[in-house]
């Protein structure tokens, strides 16, 4: 029997009626602690109420005019984000694929506009991931999401993760730029060192490449900071982002300086849904709670909380647990079983976790839990880990 939802997803057997701050509830009415947050994208939670409310009220004015027009809302979403980061300009979208596919579009642009249209290549480090469209998965270059699906975009180089020496030789006369994950979510979880981040910028400014990060997963404060390259004292070019954005509702942008945009001119680029009035009152007012004072250091002290939680168990199951890494509230458990066997007993006693590369399982909370949700996810991770079997 053919599905009526095309089968691209393992589905667990489990569906959601409601959701309430850091917990979700279930058809059958069983409530769970939600550290998978739609994949890093509840930021604040379920039913913020002030997410609600400014749905609800732009519901009632408008929906969609299209790009034809200005949308005061990109306008003032985007001047909150110049204002925050290193950027002059931004571009709106709909999901983290689409901002990376105008991050590389516009590195290309870049080196079209100055007279050099043969530097179109974007060097990008192995274990990476950017998205589903066919430029992106190229970008990301793992056999396992590119299988299947030949030929293979054009344009990308990889070097190992943190290898600056391979990265530097990899550098060409028809590079572009380069591109990395601040952290590699998908990946596995694995932080770049501020010293490789630094390098990065460095290499970009001495062969004149434009600088490229993937915030869609750590920006908007899952590390602590409101964009994780913040922790190296750097800066990129161009910079894409979602996720945390919008939510729970679908936006995504694309930030850029003045100089790197210099190329994308009316009709270089476009998007139908991208930026509208909806996206944009529920981004402002995502902003608004997580840039308000004192909201981020509270997520770094919720972050040291939780990852000094997470290290009390693994200490306590050496033969189950591998390692625990990661950066702010995007962390990740190694554990020694199959990290989908894990997932599915978190799962089973309450706590929504996520799979990621290298048998790791991610634990991506709102950024509104408190002390309550750390000690009950330690609990449940521990309850859990006592059933599984060790490692023979």
């Amino acid at each position: 029997m053919v599905a009526v939802v095309l089968p691209t997803y393992a589905r667990a057997d489990l569906a959601f009626e409601r959701g309430e701050g850091a917990y979700l509830y279930a058809t059958d009415g069983r409530r769970y602690l939600d550290f998978a947050a739609g994949v890093a994208v509840n930021a604040l939670g379920h039913c913020h109420p002030r997410l609600v409310a400014a749905l609800t009220e732009q519901a009632h004015k408008l929906w969609h005019c299209s790009n034809l027009y200005r949308v005061p809302g990109q306008e003032r979403v985007a001047t909150r984000l110049i204002g925050h980061s290193f950027a002059d300009t931004a571009f709106f979208c709909n999901s983290g694929a689409e901002a990376m596919e105008c991050c590389i579009k516009m590195a290309r642009r870049y080196h079209h506009a100055d007279g050099h249209p043969e530097r179109n290549r974007v060097i990008c480090a192995t274990g990476g991931f950017h998205g589903r469209t066919l430029a992106t998965l190229a970008a990301g270059g793992q056999k396992k999401h590119l299988d299947g699906f030949a030929p293979v975009v054009e344009g990308f180089d990889h070097v190992p993760f943190g290898d600056v020496a391979a990265l530097r030789a990899a550098i060409g006369p028809n590079s572009a730029a380069i591109l990395v994950e601040p952290v590699q979510g998908e990946g596995g979880i694995v932080p770049a060192s501020p010293d490789y981040l630094r390098a990065l910028r460095a290499l970009a400014d001495e062969f004149g490449l434009l600088l490229i990060f993937d915030e869609v997963q750590t920006g908007i404060g899952r590390t602590g900071r409101l964009f994780a390259h913040e922790l190296a004292g750097i800066t990129p070019d161009i910079m894409g982002i979602a996720k945390g954005l919008g939510g729970g509702f679908p936006v995504g942008a694309c930030l850029a300086t003045e100089t790197a945009a210099k190329g994308m001119t009316p009709g270089t680029h476009g998007s139908t849904f991208g930026g509208n009035p909806l996206a944009m009152a529920v981004a402002e007012t995502v902003l608004d709670v997580v840039l308000a004072p004192g909201f981020l250091a509270g997520v770094e002290q919720t972050a040291r909380q939780l990852r000094a939680a997470l290290d009390a168990v693994a200490a306590r199951f050496p033969d189950k647990v591998e390692a625990v890494r990661g950066v702010g509230l995007l962390l990740g458990i190694k554990p020694r079983c199959p990290n989908t066997e894990l997932v599915a007993r978190l799962r089973a006693n309450g706590l929504l976790t996520v799979g990621a590369g290298d048998n790791v399982v991610r634990m991506v909370p709102p950024l509104i839990i408190g002390q309550a949700e750390i000690d009950l996810a330690a609990d449940i991770l521990s309850r859990t880990l006592s059933e599984v079997g060790a490692p023979s």
